[in-house]
């Protein structure tokens, strides 16, 4: 009797509407035969411990420890394959390639990218392709990995070198410069021009595009990501993220309309010139050729090839600063081979193989995109002997693959013998993925890597790094979509 009287109380009729809901999300929810284990997730909310970690790739890494290389997480109600260590994440975004070429759905690149089909890295399929396929053509033309592009480099070298001399070995902070000086690349690159660093417009937008890579990877990112609907409808710095990106539009809506109007069919000056007049030519807009996704893809561009480099830049001094005998070496070699008034050039590289093992350890231990972005399974397919359905999403973690113990002889430790060997010559290592792998491998690579290379010799030729006494450099890092030093300030005494 007084069951059926609860039953159909106030409290009995919410606690079977709750009850009902759990078996329905079970049902919906439960995994298909052979799928990866994974922790515990709660109902409708996820493995939530996941929001507000101050580290996730390393919360990763611990479970990787627990259940395999190949583990399932949820985020909020979206299941998902978390894939680790070297052979995995090549398995899936190189031996599988075609398979895990897409990105999946995401809330945050529906706002930016109207659901998910412009811009460079968000599209899918055939509009992907020719994005991409159009952006590489384009950026080779206006000397990618060429010497007019090294010229470039060279030009804003000592630009930087001149800033940091006015600092006439004062503390400063080096992100803004650095931010700047990289930046100014890919100006050249989608605009044609550089801007001074004093300049107003400028500055607000590398602000903007920092404080957008550093919330999206935030908690307030994640909890976009996972509960969307109640998010977008509630007050936080999430809603900051939307507002910048579209001040960044703003920006390079300006430059198109600026283009356009001495706009030479002849005499493309850059990405911005050569897409205008694509779409001139190309009629179709399914490919994506329309000014819309121009300042999409001018913008994914900004972002990518901007934030990367200035930060491994910013690694590179906490790593040299905390290893002063390894700088003075990356300065002998230096002073051998170059000396400290010819310009540095990529011809250079082969003869400074210390220098430059030194910067690929700075690359693998300053691990500046700890989480490669997700990728859906296209059919389904097996990884580590595990199904995955069609449609699952699938999140690679470089972490895992670049402090990968069974590849690494030292994983935790700075150490450039990494990248050389018994007789202090360089060496690759397959294993050094910080720009990801497969078909969606960061298309700006090989102008990263030129600038990473002539800005570094350029720096450490002209300059020795140093913190005032008692000051160590945390090598925890800041993380967002990127994974940055935390704020600190060096002397840079003129040599």
């Amino acid at each position: 009797m007084w069951f059926s009287n609860f039953l159909l109380s106030n409290e009995g009729v919410l606690l079977s509407v709750f009850l009902l809901l759990l078996i329905v999300y079970h049902l919906r929810n439960k995994n298909p035969k052979d799928f990866p284990p994974g922790p515990f997730a709660l109902p409708f909310i996820g493995n939530f411990q996941i929001v507000g970690k101050k580290h996730p790739h390393i919360y990763f890494n611990k479970l990787a420890e627990i259940y395999g290389n190949v583990f399932s997480f949820c985020f909020g109600r979206d299941k998902m394959v978390i894939v680790s260590g070297y052979k995995m994440v090549k398995e899936a975004l190189v031996t599988q390639a075609d398979n895990f070429v897409d990105r999946p759905y995401s809330p945050m690149g529906d706002r930016f990218y109207s659901a998910n089909s412009d811009g460079l890295f968000m599209s899918n399929g055939g509009k992907w392709k020719a994005q991409r396929r159009f952006a590489l053509s384009t950026l080779r033309d206006f000397g990618l990995g060429k010497n007019r592009m090294e010229q470039c480099i060279c030009e804003e070298i000592q630009y930087l070198q001149e800033e940091i001399e006015q600092e006439k070995g004062k503390l400063f902070r080096p992100a803004g410069l650095f931010n700047n000086a990289v930046s100014n690349i890919a100006c050249q690159l989608v605009m044609g021009k550089r801007f001074d660093y004093s300049d107003h417009n400028f500055q607000l937008m590398l602000k903007n595009l920092s404080e957008i890579l550093h919330l999206e990877g935030s908690i307030w990112g994640q909890l976009y990501e996972s509960f969307p609907g109640v998010m977008k409808r509630l007050p936080g710095p999430h809603n900051k993220v939307f507002s910048n990106f579209n001040k960044v539009r703003e920006f390079i809506t300006q430059e198109v309309k600026s283009h356009k109007k001495d706009l030479d069919h002849n005499n493309p000056r850059d990405y911005i010139d050569t897409f205008l007049i694509k779409m001139e030519n190309l009629k179709e807009t399914d490919l994506g050729f329309t000014e819309t996704n121009l300042v999409l893809c001018s913008a994914d561009l900004f972002l990518a090839g901007t934030e990367t480099t200035a930060t491994t830049l910013l690694w590179a001094l906490v790593f040299l600063i905390r290893h002063p005998d390894i700088q003075e070496k990356v300065q002998a070699e230096i002073d051998n081979v170059i000396g400290q008034t010819r310009q540095p050039s990529m011809a250079d590289r082969p003869n400074l193989p210390y220098t430059d093992a030194v910067i690929h350890e700075i690359q693998r231990m300053g691990n500046i995109v700890p989480l490669n972005a997700l990728r859906v399974a296209a059919k389904d397919t097996t990884l580590d002997g595990y199904h995955i359905p069609k449609g699952t999403s699938v999140l690679p973690v470089l972490t895992s693959v670049l402090f990968d113990k069974t590849e690494w002889e030292t994983p935790d430790t700075f150490n450039p013998g990494h990248f050389l060997d018994a007789d202090g010559k360089f060496v690759k290592r397959e294993a050094f993925l910080p720009f990801s792998a497969g078909k969606r491998v960061c298309l700006g690579e090989s102008l990263a890597k030129m600038e990473l290379f002539l800005f570094f010799v350029g720096l450490l030729q002209k300059f020795t790094f140093s913190v005032p006494d008692g000051v160590e450099l945390s090598t925890e890092g800041v993380y967002g979509a990127t994974r940055v030093p935390e704020p600190f300030k060096v002397h840079a005494k003129t040599r």
